[in-house]
C-alpha cells in the first residue's frame, strides 16, 4: 500500500504541481486548501508526512503545525513547510514549532521529491524496528499511542532543563517558556542548547523528536 502524503495550499495550482509529482512517485496524496481542513484530514486519515504551505486561509501553516505537535500520537509526524516566507525569524520559528524542512518557494520538485523520500524512509526504518522489537518482546508496545518510540533512556538533565524540555515538547516559544519560567529569552536560549547539546541534536525539531521517541517528558 502506499504512503500517504497531505499537502495543504490554498493555492490550488501549488496543490496540483506538488500531488501530481508526487503521486507519479509512488505516493498517496491527500489535499487541503487551508489548516483547518488539513487537521480533519491528519486526524481522519493519519498520513505518513505533511507538506504544508504557511500562509492559508482560516489556520495558517504555524497554527496547523503547533496543533498536530500538541497530539502525542503525532508528535514525529514528519512536516516540511514549503513557503514564500525567507527571513530567518520565519525559518526559526518554523524548526521551534516542529517542521522537520523549511524548503522556500519557488522550489525544485525534485528536491521536494528527495526531501520527502529521505523522510519517510527514515521514519519507516523507525518503525519497523520498533515493530521487530515488539515482536521479539523486548519492548511492550502502548496501544494508545500511534507513534513510533525507542526505548526510554536516562539523561542527566538539570531540574531547569527538564522544565524548558516540558514546554518546548508542547511548541513553546522563548518568549513563551520564559515567561512560564520567569526567565529572560536569553537564560531560556543557554537552557535549550545544553539540552541540543546533551542530546546530540542540532535542532528543535530532533529535540522533541528525541525527547518524545525516549520519553523524556511526561
Amino acid at each position: 500500500m502506499p504512503l500517504t502524503i497531505l499537502v495543504a495550499d490554498d493555492d490550488l495550482s501549488t496543490r496540483l504541481l506538488i500531488g501530481d509529482y508526487l503521486e507519479a512517485s509512488g505516493y498517496s496524496i491527500l489535499s487541503a486548501e487551508n489548516g483547518k481542513e488539513a487537521l480533519r484530514m491528519v486526524e481522519a486519515y493519519q498520513p505518513h508526512l505533511i507538506v504544508t504551505d504557511i500562509t492559508m486561509p482560516q489556520m495558517d501553516g504555524y497554527e496547523l503545525v503547533r496543533q498536530v505537535r500538541r497530539r502525542p500520537s503525532l508528535r514525529l509526524l514528519p512536516v516540511v513547510f514549503l513557503t514564500g516566507r525567507t527571513d530567518p525569524r520565519e525559518r526559526v520559528l518554523g524548526y521551534q514549532l516542529g517542521c522537520d524542512i523549511y524548503l522556500a518557494k519557488p522550489f525544485e520538485l525534485s528536491e521536494l521529491g528527495a526531501v520527502v523520500r529521505n523522510l519517510l524512509e527514515r521514519s519507516q526504518m523507525i518503525e519497523s524496528e520498533w515493530r521487530s522489537r515488539v515482536q521479539a518482546g523486548e519492548v511492550n508496545e502502548a496501544p494508545a499511542q500511534a507513534s513510533i518510540y525507542a526505548p526510554m533512556i536516562v539523561m542527566d538533565f538539570t531540574g531547569r532543563e527538564k522544565e524548558v524540555l516540558y514546554f518546548l515538547s508542547e511548541g513553546l516559544s522563548n518568549n513563551q517558556i520564559g515567561h512560564k519560567l520567569h526567565l529572560s529569552p536569553r537564560t531560556v536560549e543557554k537552557h535549550v542548547s545544553s539540552l541540543l547539546r546533551k542530546t546530540d541534536t542540532s535542532n528543535r525539531a530532533e529535540l522533541v523528536r528525541f525527547t518524545m521517541e525516549h520519553h523524556l517528558v511526561n
